[in-house]
């Protein structure tokens, strides 16, 4: 089991316990088309490659010094974008009813996500028979729709 606490020195020598946070990023592409409303007029409907980028945290790593499992995080990724694949997404839920924005994708893969991880990713792991498992959360999901379009959905603590 990897220490939550390192010891560092800072600039006068001092010793100090520092707190630890360990950090996955996993993402996913897919293509997809949508017209968004702006300012009560709605595009023309065009498509983009979206790039999804998620960061999840835990404070420790498992038996087998990992964080969690970066394949099973990027499987339910891939499952959250999957209806989207190819796809018009103001014809598909929730998009066919919520402004497909970037920010709106983001908000909707970070709250699918977050329900996954809580259960999921711990019966998962428990089934691996991990003895001690950590907690694993969602830190921020990132959606860039455009070169120089990113949409960035942050958990506050």
């Amino acid at each position: 089991m990897q220490s939550t606490a390192i010891i560092a020195s800072d600039d006068r020598g001092s010793m100090h316990a520092r707190a630890l946070e360990f950090a996955l990023e996993v993402e996913c592409e897919f293509s997809a088309a949508h017209a968004i409303l702006l300012g009560g007029v709605r595009e023309r409907l065009h498509g983009h490659n979206w790039r999804v980028v998620v960061s999840v945290v835990g404070d420790r790593l498992d038996d087998e010094e990992l964080l969690c499992d970066f394949h099973e995080v990027e499987r339910m990724l891939e499952a959250i974008v999957a209806p989207f694949r190819d796809g018009n997404l103001n014809e598909t839920p929730p998009f066919d009813r919520v402004n497909p924005t970037a920010e709106a994708v983001a908000r909707h893969i970070a709250t699918q996500l977050s329900a996954q991880l809580s259960t999921q990713l711990s019966t998962n792991l428990s089934e691996r028979r991990v003895r001690e498992t950590p907690s694993v959360f969602l830190e921020w999901v990132r959606v860039t729709e455009a070169p120089r379009c990113t949409a960035v959905l942050r958990f506050l603590r």
